[in-house]
């Protein structure tokens, strides 16, 4: 029996922590990659890989709170100039357009076509990437946007300060809902495009906690007008990220994952069910 002692195996050495400066340097290529793809307004994506497009994807919803304040601002300007709720409510609507190019409604168009379409899902992504929009994306972004302009012009009709929390709101579930689509377990439809360059990119522990940290500071601000307020908030968007699920399951079975239009369904349906369950009481 050889009784020769044997050293034990070195232990790999641990990977460094990252310092200060690495994290502030993830995340404001993070937030770079957020506001560079999700909307229109002037940043440079400066890294176009995994690693930013997982901290891209937690920093969605605070791109959405840009985009609701955007979209507030107009509204409240209108009506302090003596504009109706209806012309601030369209105007408000028109801003979310704006700021990210129509890319959104221009997804919600394509997958509503590519879901109405009896061909095989091949054919069915084929028929997402053309540039013209057929009947059933054109009578799907019409409902979509009358929803949206009436639900703000209920809200600016009761207050301008509630119809403009409701907004900011519903931006912020809006791009929550793409964070909680960019999960890990979500697979992408295509090899290419911003559907393949987010898809499974965050774990789904890190998406659950942006979703209820979500959740929690919009019903935080929704507080502002009381416990409703608070609980109104909260339910709305509560509500957004689970029509978003939904639609969001039912394109996985129809196109085998997701794509950049698909993502900018999911913000479209989001922002809307949120909007309709803010005007409710």
């Amino acid at each position: 029996m050889d009784t020769t002692p044997h050293p034990s195996p070195a232990r790999p050495p641990r990977a460094p922590r990252p310092g200060p400066g690495a994290l502030a340097s993830a995340l404001a290529h993070g937030m770079r990659f957020a506001f560079g793809t999700l909307t229109a307004l002037p940043v440079r994506v400066t890294r176009w890989d995994r690693a930013a497009a997982r901290t891209g994807m937690l920093c969605a919803p605070l791109a959405g709170l840009v985009v609701g304040l955007f979209a507030a601002a107009p509204g409240g300007l209108l009506l302090l100039g003596g504009g109706g709720p209806l012309l601030a409510a369209v105007a408000t609507v028109a801003v979310p357009a704006a700021v990210t190019r129509g890319l959104h409604l221009d997804g919600l168009a394509d997958t509503a076509d590519g879901l109405g379409s009896a061909k095989p899902p091949e054919d069915a992504l084929r028929i997402m990437k053309r540039s013209d929009i057929g009947p059933f994306g054109v009578i799907t972004l019409l409902l979509v946007l009358l929803a949206q302009v009436a639900a703000v012009y209920e809200l600016y009709a009761d207050r301008w300060a509630s119809g403009a929390l409701a907004v900011t709101v519903a931006a912020i579930a809006a791009r929550c809902a793409l964070t909680l689509a960019s999960r890990a377990g979500v697979p992408a439809a295509r090899p290419e495009g911003l559907g393949a360059a987010v898809a499974g990119v965050v774990p789904v522990r890190a998406a659950l906690a942006a979703a209820a940290l979500t959740a929690s500071c919009c019903a935080g601000a929704g507080a502002l007008e009381g416990p409703y307020g608070a609980l109104r908030c909260g339910l709305a968007v509560l509500a957004a990220l689970g029509a978003a699920e939904l639609l969001l399951r039912h394109c996985r079975r129809r196109f085998g994952g997701v794509t950049g239009d698909v993502f900018g369904a999911l913000a479209e349906t989001a922002m809307t069910a949120a909007l309709v369950v803010l005007t409710l009481g």
